[in-house]
């Protein structure tokens, strides 16, 4: 047999990709729990009206760090799936 076995052809649609959407993901809520930090401080520093939403506000920033931790895993259970299946 002189030819190596021919690939399926590669995903058109890149949004099909989980790899895309687990690090979209992942970034995503990254982005977000750094911006609910600066978030943070900015509302201790200013209004005591606001004062009452700080609490919220550290709930949400570990929300946000537990999807970018599911992101993460989906990304690497995605890469991990195709190279089992010989995708990519």
């Amino acid at each position: 047999m002189p030819f190596a076995p021919e690939l399926p052809p590669a995903r058109e649609v890149l949004s099909e990709s989980r790899t895309l959407r687990g690090g979209g993901a992942a970034g995503a809520a990254t982005v977000g729990a750094a911006g609910v930090e600066v978030l943070q401080d900015v509302l201790a520093e200013t209004q005591s009206t606001i004062q009452p939403l700080v609490p919220y506000l550290d709930t949400l920033r570990w929300a946000l760090i537990a999807i970018a931790l599911i992101g993460i895993a989906v990304t690497i259970y995605a890469r991990l799936d195709d190279w089992k299946r010989g995708q990519r």
